[in-house]
């Protein structure tokens, strides 16, 4: 197990890029940004509004956990995570992989998706990212926090936990 691993998760909105940097340079390690690792044809289709399959995403999680993997010393990753089988084969790339998941409601990501211009991300797609959602709260390695949280207080509450240890329940 290697707890210097870990994914900032949860659905569109909920912060897990800005929050992810942010653990990043706290703990010194590399940021892998997911939306980075989106084949062209996958961004076209959500810019169409339509959602992602899970075949859509099946690449893309392999190109997820191979990016884990080059990262030995530890890394931290965005990435919406929003299925246990999407956990599991990130897990099974990088065992002991730990989760920080950012939890928000489907108004609070409307709102927030709405707010960001540019992004290739509608906020049409927002309710179909709670309709995917497997809450992983439950799941081993796992530490759930109130996404509504200041970045600096989430940041700081992810970094804590990583530093406890691997043993240690989220």
């Amino acid at each position: 197990m290697d707890a210097r691993h870990v994914v900032v998760m949860g659905v569109a909105g909920c912060g897990k890029s800005a929050v992810g940097r942010q653990l990043a340079q706290q703990l010194g390690l590399p940021m892998v940004e997911g939306d980075d690792f989106h084949p062209p044809a996958n961004i076209r289709k959500m810019q169409q509004g339509t959602a992602l399959t899970d075949e859509d995403r099946a690449d893309w999680l392999d190109s997820l956990a191979q990016a884990l993997v080059a990262q030995p010393g530890g890394a931290v990753l965005s990435c919406s995570a929003l299925k246990a089988a999407y956990r599991d084969a990130l897990r099974r790339a990088m065992p002991g992989l730990r989760f920080v998941y950012l939890r928000i409601t489907e108004s609070e990501s409307q709102r927030r998706v709405a707010s960001r211009p540019g992004h290739f991300y509608p906020p049409s797609l927002v309710a179909s990212q709670f309709e995917a959602l497997q809450d992983p709260s439950a799941e081993p390695g796992v530490l759930a926090l109130d996404g509504t949280l200041s970045r600096d207080a989430l940041a700081g509450r992810a970094a804590a936990w990583l530093r406890q240890g691997p043993d240690l329940p989220g």
